[in-house]
């Protein structure tokens, strides 16, 4: 397999799954949480509090586009130029999705689903598609704006999960939807007891879509470790260097029963990266011999990153 036709292989993939990650937020949003006035985190949560108390003339997209615009500079200089390009796209998608599948989703099918239902069946439902989105679109390197770009520069630095920040900062902006006007969508202003309903309804979304952030993304760091036997071996181990970008450690290893000598290449990757490799070994040497298991944690360079602080004793100088 050529390495340049695996490298865009692997790029369209990435951004396929982060297309795909946006349509299940802004569906979230759009057929679950808009027609019942909920508010959610993030910016997405400021946009919508900002669409229901202009009575829908600044729509969610538009805040959206324009709140996340300044937070994207921010994350071209610490995150890196590869995140801030998958994340502008992502916002690009999520600002252009948010506006539009509001007047593309018939209002029969958001009555039936979402009003009729219920606001705590729509809560847990838009947190469940906008959780995986989320983490979608995160486990490819990119993110859908807002509070997620700082929940991952914080991450960076700190062994604190995405999820956790997320919540944190979302329990703050619910909170303040307390004190801005809403109005439904046929223009009548939400009493006091409906919107402290409402800020409940928004808690009961933050646990679920942060709890959802915290599982697809523990599921999609998850890393396997291979080992391959192949009288190919070189042409394997330069074919996952080259075009896997993986490193591979050779060991000498002994056939017992035919008391010769091998080879067998041991590799550590992302689980989500298992099949692309296991068809680039298929199409070097289709009899090879390979094992594969899963490993509790991988840290280092490609992988996941020590983040415990090492805290260094310090010596009192002797008395002379």
């Amino acid at each position: 397999m050529p390495q340049t036709k695996t490298n865009v292989w692997i790029i369209v993939k990435e951004y396929a799954l982060i297309a795909l990650g946006i349509l299940l937020y802004v569906t979230g949003w759009n057929l679950f949480l808009i027609p019942n006035n909920l508010v959610g985190g993030g910016v997405s949560g400021v946009a919508a509090i900002v669409q229901y108390a202009t009575k829908g003339f600044i729509k969610i997209g538009t805040t959206y586009f324009f709140v996340n615009a300044v937070l994207l500079i921010v994350a071209l200089f610490i995150l890196g130029k590869s995140f801030g390009g998958k994340t502008v796209f992502a916002v690009i998608l999520a600002s252009i999705g948010l506006n539009a599948l509001q007047g593309l989703i018939p209002h029969e099918i958001c009555q039936t689903l979402a009003v009729d239902n219920g606001k705590l069946m729509s809560t847990i439902m838009g947190g469940i598609l906008v959780g995986v989105g989320i983490g979608m679109t995160m486990s490819q390197g990119g993110s859908t704006g807002g509070t997620d770009i700082i929940a991952l520069i914080v991450n960076k630095y700190r062994n604190v999960s995405p999820g956790r920040m997320i919540m944190w900062m979302d329990v703050v902006i619910i909170l303040s939807s307390m004190l801005v006007p809403s109005y439904s969508a046929d223009g009548e202003l939400l009493p006091w007891t409906e919107k402290v309903t409402t800020v409940v309804y928004g808690f009961i979304l933050v646990v679920v879509n942060s709890t959802v952030i915290d599982m697809y993304l523990s599921g999609s760091r998850q890393s396997v470790q291979l080992f391959i036997l192949s009288s190919k071996f070189a042409e394997i181990a330069d074919a996952i260097t080259h075009n896997l970008h993986r490193g591979v450690t050779v060991l000498d290893g002994k056939g017992w029963y035919t008391k010769q000598s091998t080879e067998v290449l041991m590799v550590l990757t992302r689980k989500s990266d298992l099949s692309l490799l296991l068809r680039l070994v298929k199409s070097i040497d289709s009899n090879a011999f390979l094992s594969v298991s899963s490993v509790t944690g991988v840290y280092g360079k490609g992988f996941e990153e020590i983040k415990e602080k090492i805290k260094v004793k310090k010596e009192l100088p002797k008395e002379s």
